[in-house]
């Protein structure tokens, strides 16, 4: 879209991703080496009883849902920054997580651009809020 046809208050709606064990681990080993993330037994002791996912793998998968969605397409320019991050609640193997992106504030600039800010917010299969952030990206008229 371009930022033209942006409005406050559009909300979008993600499809669902569902993250394994092995997602969490691969992602774990690559970017987030902390036990909870990968010793299944040591993470059964832990505050959660359970491995679960990282942070910044929740927050990696939120953004790829909204990106598939296209709002951005071909008039995204860049990303301008993520506010306000939340980890909410833990993201356990085998949830299933979806997100609703909703326009929250847009910031005209030069030649008719501007930034669009969305509020990300990822629940669970069983619709609990798990992750929220804001998402600002500049966008083409």
């Amino acid at each position: 879209m371009k930022y033209s046809e942006y409005a406050i208050g559009q909300v979008y709606k993600t499809k669902s991703i569902k993250l394994s064990k092995t997602d969490i681990m691969e992602f774990a080993k690559m970017y987030d080496p902390q036990y909870m993330h990968l010793d299944e037994e040591k993470a059964k002791q832990g505050r959660f009883g359970s491995l679960i996912a990282s942070g910044m793998q929740t927050m990696n998968i939120s953004f790829k849902l909204w990106i598939e969605v296209g709002v951005y397409g071909e008039h995204v320019v860049a990303g301008t920054g993520m506010n306000n991050i939340q980890f909410i609640k833990p993201v356990f193997p085998d949830d299933e997580l979806h997100v609703t992106a909703e326009v929250i504030n847009l910031l005209p600039r030069r030649r008719g651009n501007g930034i669009v800010t969305v509020l990300l917010t990822t629940f669970n299969q069983n619709n609990q809020k798990v992750f929220q952030a804001e998402l600002s990206a500049l966008i083409d008229n």
